[in-house]
């Protein structure tokens, strides 16, 4: 487990450092991770405290994770300020495709992985709906549910679309995965590693997670991620799977280090 460091600690350190959350293995996070590994840069893990932060919220302007802050540069909270700099930072290898049109698609299928609304908010709107719609669950068990939820403009109504765009973004993923192959590339965009397959491999875990020797994960988390609904499994080629675990293998860390 990597040596943390409070963000009281962490707000006048030099160099880059990264606001985590500890034993939550947060798509988001685990992509911010991911990219560092892969270009070899090294950062300072800062522990982001569960619930309000009053001095995370004053030195970044929110309280979520992940957090990138590079020396006296502005705080960048978003995933794609976050591939920039790591871009800047580290240019070799590249995960931003040189030739436009892979780029344009690299990010148009990052954003349906990363952005607002696309697979990772609409997967985790049905989490939130499955724990706030649950009867057997106490308050006290909701309580987390209903301090996250708002963030992701969570109300019952949007389930049905949310799954939709689950199911819709997994179909193009593995439509693209297979239209890749036929060319005779192991990779969702080009020839080589970029940020989509990182991306993709990372944001995999909120329906299948990595086997626990490989990403060791709270038996409340691995229960809550692992999908169980049939139209959504469909909707997930074997195919992506296999490309999570081969990007995995071949690119990032194992086991993932919280």
């Amino acid at each position: 487990m990597p040596k943390y460091v409070e963000v009281e600690e962490a707000l006048n350190m030099p160099g880059l450092r990264l606001v985590l959350s500890p034993g939550v293995p947060g798509p988001w996070s685990e992509a911010a991770k991911g990219i560092f590994y892969a270009k070899k840069i090294a950062y300072i893990p800062v522990r982001q405290k569960m619930g309000h932060d009053p001095v995370l919220k004053e030195w970044t302007a929110q309280e979520s994770a992940p957090v990138t802050i590079y020396n006296d540069e502005r705080p960048r909270s978003t995933w794609i300020e976050q591939l920039y700099l790591a871009e800047r930072l580290a240019p070799n290898p590249p995960l931003i495709p040189q030739q436009i049109d892979d780029r344009i698609a690299m990010f148009g299928y990052c954003n349906e992985l990363c952005g607002e609304n696309g697979f990772g908010w609409s997967k985790r709107v049905l989490l939130f709906h499955s724990t706030l719609t649950n009867p057997a669950l106490s308050e006290k068990e909701r309580a987390f549910t209903k301090v996250l939820a708002p963030k992701y403009n969570y109300d019952p109504g949007l389930a049905a679309d949310a799954k939709a765009r689950v199911v819709e973004i997994l179909r193009a993923f593995s439509a693209r995965l297979d239209e890749q192959r036929q060319r005779g590339s192991r990779y969702l965009i080009g020839n080589q590693l970029s940020a989509a397959d990182i991306y993709w491999s990372t944001f995999c875990a909120l329906i299948n997670p990595l086997p626990d020797d490989l990403c060791p994960m709270a038996p409340g988390f691995r229960k809550m991620y692992t999908n169980q609904d049939p139209e959504i499994a469909a909707a997930a080629s074997p195919a992506l799977y296999e490309h999570r675990d081969f990007i995995y293998h071949e690119y990032l860390e194992l086991p993932v280090d919280d």
